[in-house]
């Protein structure tokens, strides 16, 4: 074993010189014998000593790989692969040195496995006390005003509903035809045909003009712009609201759903709000998408939002002034950013505390309906770009997840099958803990409780720690289609590998 840490470290040592500007020009020489033998030592070094602390390495070495075969695609700007693959590339070395450091000092300590097993446990315990008491809490704070102050019709403000469409058909008809029943005095609604290949999105369109829907047809994107974003940005150039509501195809509205958001808006005087919609709960036989979507509302109801200075969000439907709108620069000012919604919302915060994060209720009667295939679609699509893009951080999520959301079952069966009560103890509270709070997100996913949001956690995590790398892996190596385009040129910001293989970035 010791030769093989030796080896490991030598590679790494290696790997680190890569960056140096006269070893950058012969990259792809050097990283031809350095991949497969990185790949070969970590192997080993796991297959002869098999510990936590081997895997871990092991898992760290794969990320290594991902980030070297990133250099060898050479897909990115070259100064920005330059840059962004040496960041990654020390700091998962140093997370090798850290593991080994501490694997080091533990076999110069009298800590047991099992004391191990019992500091984990709390770790697990303290974590899973968190998500619950943040799942609750988000829970209460997002429910809308019971009894908000009606406004006139007078009172009301002009209200724009705009809606990106492309290769749309029955969800763009049931989208429109709920819109067009709704009781709101002052209101437009412009739908967008984006560029699409099916000749029926904008007849579809056309066909509602009778009841006051507006037909735009939309130019293709420059490079540079999001298709989604782009649509957005032409969209609210037309709209003559003072508030838009921009939303999905996959959206319902009841008849006083929009005049009931406007009013709640203005009695939480914010100048944007996004909404968490009902959404229909699967079939039996579409039973893999029950997990989908609740993970994905886990992830803006479930953590400590103030730590991470992210506010949740959701594309679904959201509301915002007009005036707020252009004063954060318009789309134009994140024209590659896969969650727009949330640079506008960063930017609401900042502006007198002026968003809002709201369930849809009874009242308010907005509802969602994605079929599985569009659920994974979204999930992949915006799962690496919220990580902006680093791989390193697709390694500790999907580490943080299996430890927090996997490890209490795990440590839950090892107690058992030890026959440790302390263990036992642990494992089943964490357990609880977190199940709890998968439990509350599946139940207001689907507006109802789901016993299967009690068991499903451990395979909802798995599946989105799945979701999550190969989101990452796309980006990186293949494309992510979204509505026929692929949205990687935008958001990569790839540019021509001839020049990236010919140009050297000044250091």
């Amino acid at each position: 074993m010791t030769f093989t840490l030796i080896s490991l470290a030598v590679l790494s040592a290696v790997e680190v010189l890569v960056w140096l500007p006269p070893l950058w020009r012969l990259r792809r020489w050097l990283l031809c014998g350095l991949i497969p033998l990185l790949a070969l030592t970590s192997g080993l070094l796991f297959g002869n000593h098999m510990a936590t602390w081997t895997a871990l390495i092991m898992l760290l070495s794969i990320y290594r790989l991902i980030n070297l075969l990133r250099i060898l695609e050479d897909r990115l700007q070259a100064r920005q692969l330059y840059s962004v693959t040496r960041r990654t590339a020390c700091l998962l070395i140093a997370g090798q040195l850290l593991i080994g450091a501490l694997a080091l000092l533990d076999r110069h300590t009298d800590i047991s496995a099992a004391d191990w097993a019992y500091v984990l446990g709390i770790v697990q315990l303290i974590g899973g006390g968190v998500l619950l008491a943040s799942t609750r809490r988000h829970l209460r704070t997002t429910r809308p005003p019971a009894k908000p102050k009606s406004l006139s019709d007078h009172e009301l403000p002009t209200l724009s509903v705009l809606i990106p469409a492309r290769n749309e058909t029955a969800d763009l008809e049931a989208c429109l035809e709920s819109l067009v029943s709704n009781n709101y005095p002052k209101l437009e609604i412009l739908v967008l045909d984006d560029c699409s290949q099916n000749k029926r999105t904008p007849g579809i369109i056309k066909d509602y003009a009778h009841a006051g829907v507006r037909f735009l047809a939309g130019e293709t994107p420059p490079k540079h712009w999001l298709a989604k974003n782009y649509a957005y940005q032409q969209l609210s150039e037309k709209a003559n609201g003072e508030i838009l509501l921009f939303c999905g195809v996959d959206t319902r509205f009841q008849p006083g759903s929009l005049r009931a958001m406007v009013e709640v808006m203005r009695a939480k005087r914010k100048y944007m709000l996004s909404w968490i919609p009902r959404n229909v709960a699967p079939r039996r036989r579409d039973f893999l998408s029950l997990p989908v979507q609740p993970a994905r509302y886990a992830w803006e109801l479930s953590l400590p939002r103030r730590l991470f200075r992210r506010p949740p969000v959701l594309s679904t439907c959201w509301l915002i002034a007009a005036d707020e709108l252009r004063h954060a620069g318009g789309f134009a000012a994140a024209t590659n950013n896969v969650s727009i919604e949330s640079f506008f919302a960063k930017h609401a915060i900042s502006h007198d505390d002026g968003y809002a994060f709201l369930q849809s209720d009874a009242k308010i009667g907005l509802t969602s309906a994605k079929s599985l295939a569009e659920q994974r679609a979204t999930a992949v699509r915006v799962r690496y770009p919220q990580l902006h893009r680093r791989p390193e951080l697709v390694g500790l999520v999907s580490l943080a997840q299996g430890f927090f959301l996997v490890g209490p079952l795990a440590l839950l069966v090892v107690g058992v099958c030890t026959g440790s009560l302390g263990l036992v103890v642990l494992g089943a509270f964490s357990s609880i803990m977190v199940d709890a709070s998968f439990s509350l997100i599946v139940s207001l996913t689907y507006r109802q409780f789901r016993w299967t949001g009690v068991w499903l956690l451990p395979f909802a995590a798995l599946y989105d720690i799945g979701l999550l790398n190969y989101s990452m892996w796309c980006y990186e190596f293949r494309e992510v289609a979204w509505k026929g385009r692929n949205v990687c040129i935008p958001v990569m910001q790839f540019g021509s590998p001839l020049q990236n293989i010919e140009k050297t970035p000044k250091v």
